[in-house]
């Protein structure tokens, strides 16, 4: 049974805001679950792929929509 992934509405908030968002819910996550962050902040698009490969979890993509990007990432330990 697969866990629904968190979703965390940070469009509004700027840097760092978006990003200490995720790695709070990534350190609430199961290994496995998906943390889905929807951001306004153009800087998320870079900053959050990163600290991913840096932190050792999965960065599964960016979907832009309109004026925001979903980003997801997927817990690895």
């Amino acid at each position: 049974m697969d866990v629904a992934p968190i979703r965390i509405d940070a469009r509004g908030s700027f840097c760092p805001g978006p990003m200490m968002e995720l790695i709070r819910a990534v350190k609430a996550a199961d290994v496995g679950q998906v943390v889905v962050v929807l951001s306004t902040d153009s800087g998320s698009k870079k900053d959050i792929p990163m600290w991913a490969q840096k932190a050792g979890h999965e960065f599964l993509g960016v979907d832009t929509h309109g004026d925001y990007d979903e980003i997801s990432v997927r817990k690895s330990h």
